[in-house]
């Protein structure tokens, strides 16, 4: 059984939802920027801060262990579109920080760097999902598997409350009903 590669790909899911919202803030000539805070810290927090972990400290090395390179090949490139990812974030929190401090061309910025973004990571998800997780799965023993899993399930609920999965989730949900 692939619980852990699967673990990852429903994680994708919420991911694009998320993407979902940002796209459709960019809707906006005159957007609420508290949403786009939040799009911003869910991004850094959960689609960074813990699924990315999860790749990046646990997935990526245990396929380093099963022959996989780091420094070239799929992992290599993942690491890559990870870099290229957090440098748009950052794009959409500094305009952002310009936009509230009364710069009201930021937010073109803003927008092109949620475009940027979003693009990245339907592409990105892609690949791991069609691609990058079919070869775990094909290296892995069901006993890796079981362990990743059980590994993914320790950070997803670690002690932080607002650092849980299920918050995330919470909170995703809530802004695709503002713009749904």
């Amino acid at each position: 059984m692939n619980q852990a590669t699967k673990n990852l790909e429903d994680d994708h899911g919420y991911i694009l939802r998320l993407i979902d919202v940002l796209e459709k803030m960019t809707k906006y000539a005159d957007p609420n920027i508290s949403d786009l805070e939040e799009a911003v810290d869910l991004i850094r927090n959960y689609a960074d801060g813990l699924h990315h972990a999860k790749e990046e400290n646990l997935l990526f090395p245990l396929m380093s262990e099963r022959g996989f390179s780091a420094t070239q090949g799929p992992v290599a490139v993942m690491l890559q579109e990870h870099t290229a990812g957090r440098e748009y974030v950052k794009g959409i929190s500094d305009n952002i920080l310009l936009l509230k401090d009364g710069d009201l061309s930021a937010l073109n910025m803003v927008y092109a760097n949620v475009h940027g973004y979003s693009e990245l990571l339907q592409n990105h998800i892609y690949k791991e999902n069609n691609m990058l997780f079919r070869m775990a799965d094909n290296a892995f023993s069901d006993s890796d598997q079981q362990l990743l899993f059980e590994q993914f399930e320790q950070l997803e609920n670690q002690e932080k409350s607002s650092q849980k999965k299920s918050d995330f989730i919470k909170r995703i949900t809530l802004l695709e009903q503002i713009y749904n």
